[in-house]
């Protein structure tokens, strides 16, 4: 006698490079009394086949889907705007899934003059907002974007100064931020060309150029030392005393275009040994 999943077509699924599978719904609507079976149908076909991670990938039409693939073994593991991952380990072997990405990516930046002035903005919320402090335009790296195209984006959007990246002087990591993620914020030089400030109305309150140990003289800068670290190492750099870190186009091994980032004395001393 055949049992009540074999005549019940399975969800179409990909395997992927780790010994699971990917789902992806792409029909426009499904009931649950279709799905369901499916699923079920599914699941007993990958577990005999040995598949040990499923990923099931439920775009935001199909949010009536999500309650019974949990019922069915399902656990979230992350979002966006217009879909749920949803997954399922099923070996009875430790869950070896990656997690979530733990990390979001901040950048600073550091821009300064001619004039040894530094561009610097007081913003209108945040934790900045009632402070009063004169602080390096920041911001948070979309999905996708490099980190020097992030500084130039941000300082542009905030500040509508031009600018073209030189360095990356200093990084930081911090955890427990936002939504409970650890965050990595690198502190980016950036070579200005533009000089006329044009300031975000949303969100900036002002806008200025601002003498170097003016603004490293603030009280908030002195009294915290991230900051104070920080304000440092960009005052050495403009003294031509410090070295960063600067953009290397490179390969990765799937062959996607992406940054290396590799210390500016380094790369000279390598240069000067070949003879450059």
């Amino acid at each position: 006698m055949s049992s009540p999943t074999s005549t019940v077509e399975p969800l179409n699924a990909v395997e992927d490079r780790y010994g699971g599978v990917r789902v992806d719904l792409v029909e426009e609507h499904m009931d649950c009394d279709v799905y369901v079976p499916r699923l079920k149908a599914s699941i007993s076909q990958w577990r005999q086949q040995g598949v040990k991670g499923v990923w099931m990938k439920l775009p935001i039409r199909h949010a009536h889907l999500v309650e019974p693939t949990v019922k069915e073994g399902f656990r979230y593991h992350h979002a966006e705007s217009d879909y749920l991952m949803l997954v399922y380990w099923i070996p009875e072997t430790p869950d070896t899934l990656p997690a979530n990405a733990s990390h979001t990516v901040g950048i600073g930046a550091f821009v300064m003059n001619n004039n040894r002035e530094v561009l610097v903005v007081q913003e209108k919320s945040g934790a900045f907002g009632a402070k009063g402090v004169w602080k390096f335009p920041t911001g948070v790296a979309n999905q996708g974007e490099d980190i020097w195209t992030a500084a130039i984006r941000e300082v542009e959007e905030e500040t509508g100064i031009d600018t073209e990246f030189v360095e990356i002087l200093a990084f930081r990591q911090t955890h427990k931020t936002f939504c409970g993620k650890s965050d990595l914020f690198f502190v980016c030089m950036l070579r200005p060309l533009s000089f006329d400030i044009n300031k975000q109305d949303s969100e900036i309150k002002a806008a200025q150029w601002m003498p170097i140990e003016e603004y490293m003289a603030q009280p908030y800068i002195q009294g915290h030392e991230s900051f104070k670290n920080v304000a440092e190492i960009c005052s050495g750099q403009s003294k031509s005393s410090c070295s960063g870190f600067c953009a290397v186009p490179t390969l990765s091994t799937s062959g996607k275009k992406s940054y290396t980032y590799f210390n500016k004395l380094q790369i000279q001393n390598k240069k000067n040994e070949l003879g450059g």
